[in-house]
């Protein structure tokens, strides 16, 4: 597996409980803004960043861009150059590599600014 086939998603753990009782994944943005928010492997600090500094509840999500069931779109929606990953639909059981703790002292975490 190398950075470049493999997607990131931060998920909330009430997010994830209620992926493994159904087996689609699914969460706010899908229908707020009608993605889900993904990235790249060299996105990741900066996503946690600006948005999951203080977070504890949270997993991430390693998944197979090729394996989506819904369209993948990379983009930005708010006028930058970046583009990042989008899921424009629920994330398929089949396209999800694994789901790591994520956690403020997980050691995926911590290993992020080294």
């Amino acid at each position: 597996m190398t950075a470049q086939s493999t997607i990131f998603h931060i998920a909330l753990n009430t997010d994830i409980e209620q992926y493994q009782s159904s087996g689609k994944y699914q969460c706010a943005s899908l229908k707020s803004e009608g993605f889900i928010h993904c990235c790249d492997q060299n996105q990741l600090s900066g996503v946690v960043s600006r948005f999951y500094q203080n977070v504890d509840d949270v997993q991430l999500m390693l998944l197979d861009p090729d394996k989506l069931s819904s369209a993948l779109i990379r983009e930005n929606t708010v006028g930058g150059s970046e583009l990042f990953p989008h899921v424009y639909g629920v994330i398929n059981s089949e396209a999800v590599r694994d789901i790591v703790p994520f956690g403020l002292k997980s050691n995926e975490r911590l290993g992020l600014n080294e």
